[in-house]
């Protein structure tokens, strides 16, 4: 789908508060209600907006950890890799789940009350998946900084 300005707009509205409304992100770019009604409509039906989420502060809910988990499966096979995506995706405390390049074959960002708690997690349920040749965790000991916003011009 191509983007005009007014859908860049749009985008941009919505990325610092989705819960905006209509009458607002109209006013912000300089339409009525129900054109940008209809843009947001293609915008959502064209999957560019996959979805509204309130962002959470993982340390107010006791998730203080954050960690990267670099994932070698013991095999290169769809079958494998279906079935540790599979997996993966059941487990709550996996945020992100990537296909890398290189030595690994899957990068995982996990969240944890704790140490002990991801050492548990490590051993109790994500280690637990056969396909699973090597993990190799690297701890988050700052958050520097996360961009929300894509940049859309």
């Amino acid at each position: 789908m191509k983007l005009d300005k007014k859908d860049q707009q749009l985008l941009n509205a919505l990325q610092d508060n989705a819960r905006t409304s209509v009458s607002e992100l109209a006013h912000s770019v300089s339409l009525s209600d129900t054109p940008c009604l209809r843009r947001i409509k293609k915008l959502e039906s064209a999957n560019v907006i996959s979805g509204y989420h309130a962002a959470i502060n993982p340390k107010a809910v006791d998730l203080n950890v954050s960690v990267y988990a670099f994932v070698r499966l013991n095999q290169n096979s769809v079958a494998a890799a279906e079935q540790f995506e599979q997996q993966a995706e059941k487990l709550d405390h996996v945020l992100e789940c990537s296909v890398i390049s290189g030595c690994y074959d899957y990068l995982l960002k996990i969240v944890a009350a704790d140490l002990e708690s991801y050492e548990s997690f490590v051993k109790h349920k994500l280690g637990s998946i056969d396909c699973i040749a090597n993990i190799e965790s690297t701890v988050v000991l700052k958050q520097a900084f996360t961009k929300r916003h894509l940049p859309l011009a």
